[in-house]
């Protein structure tokens, strides 16, 4: 099949493809080289129609795909999501919508955590993906038959998956739990970085204020500066040097110069008067305003061993309910949990997650469930008070 390269035919796809009840959508792109993601191909299907879409093709407005995009009667079924509604969100200024993420989906049925699609695909409909043309240039015209037909199949299959997940979701009664992971997919701030805030993305290395306002401030100036320039965030500047610098303060060109993670004559060059001038900034701000270091609260006594015990009862239900225990809590949770109780501000203790596992968790914390082994199987029991 020939990816479609005009706008007359593009919109007649479109048109098609609005009256299905559910289009699979995927995605082909390059970001290896730049900040933003480098849309080459896009592939739709419904039941009656499958199209490659060629974004590439010169003076094709992409104008009626985006508006099947946001056509609130058809559901948008992708598979490991974010990274295509990103580029779609960049490119087409909106979040399609409703939305089903099959890798999501999956987890919900117990298929076990962040399942890759051709084990999906492998698992709901016995079919097998050949992946070999999963790492090769999308940029490159014109594209190889044995590309056009890996990126359909991609669509194409997905459509089976997601009757199958769908069917087993409505089955457990759990459309609800989906419906509140596909609101976070759905939420503009989960791709809309604000600069200021683009410091979370790195470890904390810093052990005092000036430190932290420091790197934010640096971090914060490496965000902007790959988004204008359209470059890969380690080619600005790399972590390990917003550590040093952080750790440093450098305050003019010599000492710049001085940091082990600094290539030789970036203190002379553009990059490093914005460098300085981010330090500079930083270390202005009055000691009394300076950003406080987080840390971690030092946990309860016996706090470690109740983790243990969480982790061993969060096994229990995942396998009950059979649904990944990641879905559940993650580990962050599970010593929060322990830490904290019912104070705890984790999605363990809300909405269907509180209902198979928090409320549970709480019960074993306050001395109520003990943990048996019987029938060969690790099992939670209610104490009596």
């Amino acid at each position: 099949m020939d990816p479609i390269t005009t706008t007359e035919g593009l919109d007649e796809a479109c048109r098609t493809l609005t009256k299905a009840d559910f289009v699979t959508v995927d995605t082909e792109f390059i970001r290896e080289t730049t900040f933003w993601p480098e849309l080459c191909l896009i592939q739709v299907a419904s039941d009656e129609l499958a199209v490659l879409i060629d974004p590439l093709a010169e003076g094709l407005d992409l104008s009626p795909f985006w508006r099947l995009m946001a056509e609130p009667l058809v559901i948008k079924v992708f598979h490991a999501a974010r990274q295509d509604i990103e580029i779609i969100h960049k490119l087409g200024g909106l979040i399609p919508a409703p939305l089903f993420d099959t890798q999501i989906a999956a987890m919900v049925c117990g298929f076990g955590e962040s399942i890759a699609y051709d084990a999906l695909v492998a698992k709901t409909t016995g079919e097998r993906i050949d992946k070999t043309s999963r790492f090769t240039d999308w940029r490159h015209r014109p594209l190889s038959k044995q590309q056009l037909d890996y990126a359909l199949a991609d669509v194409t299959h997905l459509r089976d998956v997601y009757r199958a997940l769908k069917g087993e979701i409505e089955r457990e009664n759990r459309v609800h739990w989906l419906k509140e992971e596909m609101a976070v997919l759905s939420a503009p701030e989960t791709y809309d970085l604000d600069p200021e805030n683009a410091w979370q993305r790195l470890r904390m290395r810093v052990r005092k204020p000036i430190e932290l306002a420091v790197l934010k401030e640096v971090a914060a100036w490496r965000e902007r500066e790959a988004r204008s320039r359209n470059q890969p965030r380690g080619r600005i500047l790399k972590d390990e040097a917003i550590y040093e610098i952080a750790q440093q303060q450098p305050k003019d060109e010599a000492a710049l110069a001085r940091l082990r993670t600094i290539a030789r004559g970036v203190e002379r060059s553009q990059t490093g008067r914005e460098v300085l001038a981010a330090v500079a900034r930083a270390v202005a701000i009055p000691k009394a305003d300076l950003p406080p270091v987080p840390r971690q609260p030092t946990p309860p006594e016996g706090a470690a061993a109740a983790v243990e015990l969480l982790k061993v009862l969060l096994k229990i239900a995942a396998d009950e309910h059979s649904v990944a225990g990641k879905m559940i809590a993650s580990s962050d949770d599970l010593e929060k949990l322990a830490a904290k109780g019912a104070e705890a501000d984790v999605p363990a203790l809300s909405g269907w997650r509180r209902e198979i596992f928090g409320n549970r968790a709480l019960e074993l914390l306050n001395g109520r469930v003990a943990l048996c082994f019987r029938n060969r199987r690790v099992a939670s029991v209610s104490l009596d008070a």
